[in-house]
């Protein structure tokens, strides 16, 4: 393809981006802290497309952005790209996070219990109404329980494997987290590692990964998924001091997890996908994915290669909207090819006449781009 890149204008284009600005109102601290405390899941979606912990700079960015996600993940990406990486963390293990809700639907009595958790699943979708009055409505407070839940809770596929419906984990060697195969700075080969896989997944575009899995869902693919276990939890992020060497703690952060089961030729297999922050959908939609790029035969558009390169919010968004930008040469190139053949198959009187359509076309369309401006 050959581009045109935009010359002159300079003011024109510095105009349009203060009139964006303008029209998204004024960004400070307040509107910054607001965001973070009214739409937290909002946060956290872009927190994990954008592949970085961080929830004012998340919110910072959705509010300079105007609330376009794709624009708040690219803000954040290349934000995330001018950090240096100074250290790994330690391990976390999913069996030691803080619980705050863990549900499952494949079974009704899972180890320790079912924990709702903060949810909208089993409520009505209703607007309220009285949010739009000038006086503030108050807050439903959360009673504190007779007796406090655990904090951690077994994994259920542990206590699947002990009654041996799902195979073994292999125990591995301690790894070197500098050791890992890492997405944001290899290229991904086909078949991918699993490391590539999981992580592709945790950062994918929430909607690409949703709409995929539907198709899988709706008989596309090759599985019917149930939630085997779904776990929203703040875990502790260690590490080792550089000098004594002794672990320690850096802070929390909101994670979640979740694993769809579905019987296969011999026994059950699981699907996984675990993200930063709090994300029900794409742990859903990613966990069936994940089970259908298992596959060798399944639809083209659940293979391991489709799912990975076209659910990256960044590479499609962009690629998606720079058909905006000038691409003069290139058009001016198809009209000439068409104009030679109008020519080669009706004549140098066809090829003048549509050549003054055109003209007349572009004639009009001047006239009122002027009278709307």
């Amino acid at each position: 393809m050959a581009y045109v890149a935009t010359k002159g204008g300079e003011q024109a284009i510095q105009e349009s981006e203060k009139l964006f600005h303008e029209l998204n109102g004024h960004v400070n601290r307040q509107v910054i802290d607001t965001i973070l405390e009214t739409m937290p899941y909002l946060v956290d979606r872009v927190m994990g497309e954008g592949s970085l912990y961080a929830p004012e700079l998340a919110a910072l960015a959705i509010a300079q952005s105007g609330g376009d996600v794709y624009e708040a993940v690219l803000l954040i990406r290349a934000y995330r790209s001018t950090q240096p990486r100074i250290l790994y963390t330690n391990q976390m293990s999913s069996d030691k996070t803080m619980i705050l809700r863990r549900i499952s639907a494949a079974f009704k009595d899972i180890p320790d219990g079912q924990i709702l958790g903060p949810s909208l699943d089993y409520s009505h979708r209703i607007l309220d109404l009285s949010l739009l009055g000038d006086h503030p409505t108050a807050k439903d407070t959360v009673e504190p329980a007779a007796k406090p839940a655990p904090k951690m809770y077994p994994l259920v596929a542990d206590w699947l494997r002990k009654q041996e419906l799902i195979r073994e984990v292999e125990v591995t060697e301690d790894i070197d987290p500098a050791d890992i195969p890492d997405v944001t700075r290899d290229a991904v080969a086909i078949p991918a590692p699993r490391a590539h896989r999981l992580q592709a997944l945790s950062r994918a575009d929430t909607g690409g990964l949703l709409a995929l899995a539907y198709a899988s869902m709706r008989g596309y693919g090759l599985i019917h998924p149930t939630v085997n276990e779904l776990r929203l939890a703040q875990a502790e992020v260690e590490i080792k001091h550089p000098i004594t060497g002794v672990d320690f703690s850096i802070g929390r952060m909101r994670v979640s997890q979740a694993e769809v089961i579905t019987k296969g030729k011999s026994g059950y297999s699981l699907g996984f996908t675990a993200t930063m922050g709090w994300n029900e959908t794409k742990l859903i939609a990613g966990a069936t994915l994940d089970m259908e790029m298992n596959h060798t035969a399944t639809h083209p558009a659940l293979s391991e290669d489709f799912v990975m390169y076209h659910t990256e919010p960044i590479e499609s968004h962009g690629f998606c909207n720079h058909f905006k930008l000038p691409h003069y040469v290139t058009f001016s190139s198809s009209m000439d090819s068409m104009r030679k053949i109008i020519k080669t198959m009706y004549g140098e009187k066809a090829a003048g006449t549509r050549e003054d359509e055109a003209e007349d076309t572009a004639t009009q369309a001047e006239a009122v781009t002027k009278d709307v401006m």
